[in-house]
Formats: structure tokens, sequence, C-alpha cells
């Protein structure tokens, strides 16, 4: 039987790759912090406690040899080495990268967006061969292209299939973006504000869609970049509809014609020019098909959500989407524009 070792097994992605490589035959080992196993995980597979900064205690885990990994929580070009050094024991591997590592061709990405001028204006849709930032370990960017360039630089010694993926979404994540909107209707907010008439673009991802972009890569091992996204990506109000009906609730969204008013309009989408990806290379390599969209996945997101939100405050429920995003319920400024509009 083929044996799989899946590092970063207990997040967002790693539950699902989990249960669609074990459906798919494999013998797999599911690697993490706390070695815990999901609920929808077949009995057959094995859990395993890992410190991914552990040398040793990940050439333990690899053992005499396994024919893949897949590596969720890899970063920067020590993490890559610490997988090219055990390239005699590995058959191939899978790596989550990101969309952040594009560039647009001026200097500009995801790292200079709150920069004068740094607005990046990327092609639409975006292809694989975009140039991207420089490596480095900077910012997570420049940390996610050093971590590809070292891998890709050793495809001689051990294939490697980068996935690129958007804004992630499904049960389990710790940026959980349809918060905004979940929480809102929890509160009895019956009006939102979006800046940019609602129609920002920012490619989202299925944690289920990029499960299986894992599978098929796993079946057809090589050296490659993919883009790991949706199909056609949803505007920032079609999300917002599609969690009000999710959630049997009925708002009035009230749409700026340009940026957020400090607070009020901004969303964790919210992006002024369009980041769309192409996802052509990995329907004609792999074959890859969605195994679901947008609105089909939300469900189990919001029944997760609003289960977590039951327990605790969201800041301490969601960490790091606080740190990222802390004025995203910011509704005493959002009750006092909506007050100045009427006015």
């Amino acid at each position: 039987m083929r044996r799989a070792v899946v590092i970063g097994a207990g997040g967002q992605i790693g539950r699902p790759a989990v249960q669609a490589l074990a459906r798919d035959g494999w013998e797999v080992t599911a690697a993490s912090r706390g070695g815990h196993r999901d609920e929808n995980w077949p009995g057959e597979v094995r859990t395993a406690v890992l410190d991914r900064e552990d040398d040793a205690a990940l050439g333990a885990l690899i053992g005499d040899g396994c024919d893949l990994v897949v590596d969720l929580v890899a970063y920067g070009a020590r993490h890559a080495g610490q997988l090219t050094g055990l390239a005699d024991r590995i058959d191939s591997a899978v790596v989550v990268s990101t969309v952040s590592v594009y560039e647009d061709g001026k200097g500009r990405g995801f790292d200079t967006m709150s920069e004068p001028d740094g607005l990046p204006e990327y092609p639409v849709p975006i292809a694989e061969d975009q140039v991207t930032v420089p490596p480095g370990g900077a910012t997570y960017s420049t940390g996610k292209v050093a971590l590809e360039r070292e891998l890709l630089a050793a495809a001689d010694r051990l294939r490697t299939t980068v996935l690129r993926p958007g804004a992630v979404h499904g049960p389990y994540s710790p940026l959980p973006r349809e918060l905004y909107f979940v929480k809102r209707n929890l509160d009895g907010r019956h009006r939102r504000v979006l800046a940019f008439r609602g129609e920002s673009l920012f490619h989202t991802s299925a944690a289920r869609n990029i499960a299986e972009l894992i599978r098929l890569a796993a079946a057809r091992p090589g050296s490659r970049v993919l883009n790991a996204c949706d199909p056609q990506p949803p505007t920032v109000s079609e999300i917002g509809a599609a969690v009000d009906a999710v959630m049997r609730v009925d708002t009035e969204t009230v749409l700026l014609d340009g940026p957020a008013q400090a607070s009020v309009g901004s969303s964790p989408w919210s992006v002024e020019l369009p980041v769309v990806c192409d996802m052509s290379a990995a329907e004609r390599e792999l074959g890859y098909r969605p195994v679901v969209s947008y609105p089909e996945s939300l469900p189990e997101t919001i029944e997760w959500l609003v289960r977590r939100l039951s327990e605790q405050d969201w800041r301490e429920a969601f960490p790091t989407l606080a740190r990222a995003y802390p004025d995203l319920f910011d509704y005493a400024a959002e009750d006092a524009w909506l007050g100045a509009r009427r006015a």
C-alpha cells in the first residue's frame, strides 16, 4: 500500500486532505502538534505528534521511507531543506504555498498594498508563470517564495507539486473571513457597508478543493507549481448574500463607490483591483474539477463558526484574525457613519 505522511494534518486543509488520501487508498499518517484525530477520518488513519521544527522528529516520522509527504505548514528555505535532506526517503511531495507570492511586474504585491502607489495590478487571471516577489525571510510572501525555489531547484532529487491557494475557507480556519458576515448576522446587524460597491474579487479556495488537488497531485507526481482555487470566485457582495441565505436572514447592503471610510466598509476581501487566478493548468495537468462550490461549502463553515462563537469571544477564538483585522466589528463607527449619511 502507498504510504503518505501529512504534516499539519490537524489544520483547515489537513483534515480534508487526510480524508481524501485515505479514501483514495493511501495508508496515511496524520502528523500535527497535538496528534489529534478528526472524527471524519477512517479508522485506519494513524496519528502522530510532530514538532515541525524538530529535524530528528521529522526524520523519525518518515522512517525508512514513504511514497508521499504532504506539507501544509512548510515555510522558508529551512523547511525546504528539511524535506530535500530526506529526498532519498521520499518519493514525492505536495507543499502548500500561497497566491500572495505574486508580483505585478512593477515591484508591487500583497506586501505593498498599504504603501503609496503600492496597489498591485495583476493580470486577470493570474497564471503560474507570473513573476513573484524575491525570496527572503522578511515577510510571509517572501518566505513562501524561498520555500518554493529551494524545492523546485531540487527537482532531480524530490518531485514536488507546489500549490498556491487564495483566500482559504472552511472549518478550522485560523483566519475565517466569513466571520465578518456571520457575526454581524448573529449580532442582529441588519445593515452593512461594503467598499468598492461590493465588487471586490479575491479568489477563494475551499479547503476541500485544495484537498482534491493534493489527492490528484499525489497520484501524478511531478515538479510543478499550480494555482489552487475555487471555480469562478464570488464578489464580496455575493459572499454576503450566500451567508445570509444559509443563515436565513435579510440584510440591507450599503455600497461605497470607493474605498472604506476608516474601518467602515472594510472587509477581509476588500481589494480595489481583482485577484483572480487561472486554474487551467491544474485542469490540464491533473484533470482537476472542483468538488465543491463556494455556496455549497458554506453550511459546514457557518455551523462551525456559530459553535465557536457560542463558546468564547471572537478575539479569543480567532486571535490570528483579530490581529489581521482588529477593527472588523467597529459597530460604533458604522452607526455614526450611517447616521451621518441619513442626515
